[in-house]
């Protein structure tokens, strides 16, 4: 089944529970078209949803009282859309720590529609699929994010234990959470961290131990997360190490690269033999470098110089893993 048909399968289960029967498992499995394995999965999500589940021991059945719904608003069609659309792909495994409410939230829109209006949007939902990035392995625990919320919220510290690359282990520090971002397909806490000493970025998958203290914290009036992170080319800012890159690209990906806005600073120009000039003023070059690597002989650093020398030290070490011959200095 397409993935936009999951949020129509449980609203038709939900209707099937609230129909006044009492239904055994094979008995919705066969009115879906589904597996007993997937009924019993799809009971957990409604469950998970709130929504009043009973079953009869006597009977071994489900069932469910009628208008266990709440009225949605009323949207129109394009909005009904858009929204059944979102909170299915983001429903899915794509590492979005609230998917359980979002898929929910898609069963109770639907459960007030009219059935005519329900059929046309069926329709449409399954012709339409958002495609979002892979899922990272380490998204972390559900509870962690319920404490980072709540944490944020009551103004209370987090005690951490955390998994550390920078300090190649673990850490266990207190942190004032500031804000939560989702970015590259992970989910980040910054805070002021009692170990550093200073504003910090938590990776949230790599959050080994969580708890919320007694020891409250105010986050600063004029703390943004577009100040902190300044003009970094992703989310690592390096300070005092500010730099002017021009990178040239070639005809073959010159139009998939100005396509995108990829920096705030960026700017294009287009040469006539189809390759443009890319400009972007950033706070480091650890995470640009990656970036330019990914586009092979396609892209050129034409300044500064540190940066063409990274990439040059890339290609050679590139090389020696493939035994070719060092194709010399940039």
């Amino acid at each position: 089944m397409e993935p936009a048909g999951r949020v129509f399968r449980l609203f038709q289960l939900a209707s099937y529970l609230q129909s006044g029967k009492t239904l055994s498992a094979a008995e919705l499995a066969e009115l879906c078209g589904v597996s007993r394995r997937t009924i019993f999965r799809d009971i957990n999500l409604l469950r998970d949803a709130g929504l009043p589940l009973e079953y009869d021991e006597e009977g071994r059945g489900f069932s469910m009282p009628v208008r266990s719904y709440l009225r949605p608003a009323e949207f129109t069609f394009a909005e009904t859309l858009s929204l059944l659309l979102l909170c299915e792909e983001l429903g899915g495994d794509g590492g979005i720590p609230f998917h359980a409410a979002a898929r929910s939230a898609a069963v109770k829109l639907l459960s007030g529609l009219p059935e005519s209006i329900r059929d046309e949007l069926g329709e449409v939902v399954e012709r339409i699929s958002v495609r979002l990035e892979a899922p990272r392995s380490d998204a972390g625990e559900p509870a962690h994010y319920q404490l980072l919320i709540d944490a944020i919220g009551k103004r209370q510290c987090l005690r951490l234990t955390y998994h550390s690359f920078e300090e190649d282990g673990e850490i266990r520090t207190q942190v004032s959470p500031y804000r939560i971002f989702f970015q590259r397909r992970a989910w980040y806490v910054v805070g002021h961290s009692s170990v550093h000493d200073e504003i910090r970025t938590f990776n949230v998958g790599r959050i080994r131990k969580a708890e919320l203290t007694d020891e409250s914290y105010e986050i600063p009036p004029r703390f943004s997360l577009k100040a902190y992170f300044g003009d970094a080319w992703s989310f690592i800012r390096e300070p005092n190490d500010r730099h002017d890159v021009v990178i040239r690209f070639g005809p073959k990906v010159a139009g998939n690269v100005a396509e995108v806005r990829w920096h705030r600073t960026q700017q294009i120009v287009r040469k006539p033999d189809g390759s443009i000039e890319f400009s972007v003023t950033v706070d480091g070059l650890s995470e640009i470098v990656w970036w330019v690597l990914g586009y092979g002989k396609e892209a050129e650093v034409i300044r500064p110089d540190k940066l063409r020398d990274m990439v040059g030290e890339h290609v050679q070490k590139l090389a020696q893993a493939y035994e070719i011959d060092s194709p010399g200095p940039p």
